[in-house]
């Protein structure tokens, strides 16, 4: 947190922030596009958030962390899973998502396309 100081809010955001693939900055260097976050009157931290592409690479870095494997060594089974949860974070409405995910997983965008199909189906 290079610049931001140690503050309590500070360490408590930032959780959050990495966990969107966000950027911390000083406030002082916020863009228009950025959040200037305020705490108790003054501003502490501003946020700039990804491009949704950069998003969706961060959200899938994520989900092989916590499954400590890559997402195509996933079964059947987890990968309709882990396509169920793509789609409740927004995965598929950024450009190429299907592709992205597909290649992710490991199957063709069919498949993935599949997966969304069954979903909705039960």
């Amino acid at each position: 947190m290079t610049g931001l100081g140690d503050e309590p809010f500070v360490r408590a955001v930032k959780p959050l922030v990495d966990a969107m693939g966000a950027e911390m900055l000083p406030p002082g260097e916020a863009g228009k596009d950025d959040i200037v976050l305020s705490w108790e009157g003054a501003e502490v931290i501003a946020v700039r958030l990804p491009q949704l592409a950069d998003s969706l690479d961060h959200i899938l870095a994520a989900m092989e962390r916590k499954e400590g494997k890559p997402l195509a060594e996933l079964d059947r089974k987890e990968k309709q899973e882990a396509v169920r949860l793509l789609e409740a974070r927004g995965a598929f409405s950024v450009r190429h998502g299907v592709e992205t995910v597909a290649g992710a997983l490991g199957v063709s965008r069919f498949t993935v396309y599949n997966y969304l199909n069954r979903e909705k189906a039960t």
